[in-house]
């Protein structure tokens, strides 16, 4: 009684809605393909530097990345942070 359901149309419309704002982001995406080369850049960049962060938070045993373990990471890539740490 009062209850939220699919039983009198509610569900259909809020797909429908999901749907067509799943469609737009999609043809904002279809617009801006020149950005996918910049992307999986970035994507590489990042992966690499997560590894190398992940790396240097296992070595000293613990199990929370610290702002330090970014710094080096960065730093063994050749992209030196400076102002956060030693």
């Amino acid at each position: 009684m009062g209850g939220k359901g699919l039983g009198k149309g509610e569900g259909k419309w809020h797909r429908k809605v999901l749907r067509d704002n799943i469609q737009g982001i999609i043809r904002v995406t279809r617009i801006s393909s020149l950005i996918y080369e910049e992307t999986r850049v970035l994507k590489i960049f990042l992966e690499n530097v997560i590894r190398d962060t992940v790396t240097y938070t296992k070595h000293t045993r613990r199990k929370t990345v610290m702002t330090i373990d970014v710094v080096y990471a960065l730093k063994r890539q050749g992209r030196a942070l400076y102002g956060f740490g030693s």
